[in-house]
């Protein structure tokens, strides 16, 4: 198979997989969504939606949030991991939000980026699912993937980006790249698949004998 006719392969069977995509953080609005998607860095989307509850009690809206400790803060979003962190981070960025947004979250990656604890994958998750912009955000699952089915070098998460959103057409980037992840997740895991286990990497590279070495993001 050729590169695009791996991504084409790749785009359909997906499609046929996985024709729903809810997302998998639990969020009721783009502020919610932000400070989830904030917490599930280097923490599983379970645990995030298991701890999101209690804080949207304490808080669940920029004003109330910057009203509240990072200590208080921090006590509750714990078991996600870099608590300290993540928790002066969602204190900050929602005094920013209140003081230089008029209290919402802008629909701007650069605004977005320049946001605590808001990097690059976690703006474009945002743009993507609270306010429909194209967007093509990579994690470690998609990184892998995209190596495993040969459609990037991976030398790095931007250059995947970059290769993925040259490959597929962009009114299909929001929902493929949340199709990849439930994906990789279900068939194609870092330690159930090495590229010759699941159904896409026997598909698409069907004489691959040996395990694909991948990069790490």
């Amino acid at each position: 198979m050729t590169k695009t006719e791996r991504a084409a392969y790749v785009d359909q069977r997906l499609e046929e997989l996985y024709p729903v995509t809810p997302v998998p953080l639990d969020h009721k609005d783009p502020y919610t969504l932000l400070v989830a998607v904030l917490l599930s860095a280097q923490c599983t989307d379970k645990r995030v939606n298991l701890t999101t509850p209690a804080l949207w009690e304490l808080a669940d809206n920029p004003a109330d949030m910057a009203q509240q400790s990072v200590d208080a803060i921090n006590a509750i979003v714990r078991p996600c991991g870099l608590a300290p962190r993540k928790a002066k981070a969602i204190h900050g960025l929602s005094e920013i939000l209140i003081n230089q947004h008029g209290g919402e979250v802008p629909a701007d990656m650069e605004a977005l980026e320049a946001l605590p604890g808001v990097g690059h994958k976690t703006a474009q998750v945002v743009m993507a699912q609270a306010f429909g912009v194209p967007s093509f955000p990579v994690d470690t699952h998609i990184h892998r993937l995209a190596q495993r089915w040969g459609l990037t070098s991976g030398k790095s998460v931007a250059q995947t980006e970059k290769d993925l959103k040259r490959i597929f057409a962009v009114e299909r980037w929001n929902k493929l790249h949340l199709q990849i992840i439930y994906y990789g997740r279900e068939h194609c895991t870092a330690r159930g698949c090495d590229g010759t286990v699941c159904e896409i990497c026997q598909t698409v590279y069907p004489d691959r004998k040996r395990a694909k070495v991948t990069r790490k993001a």
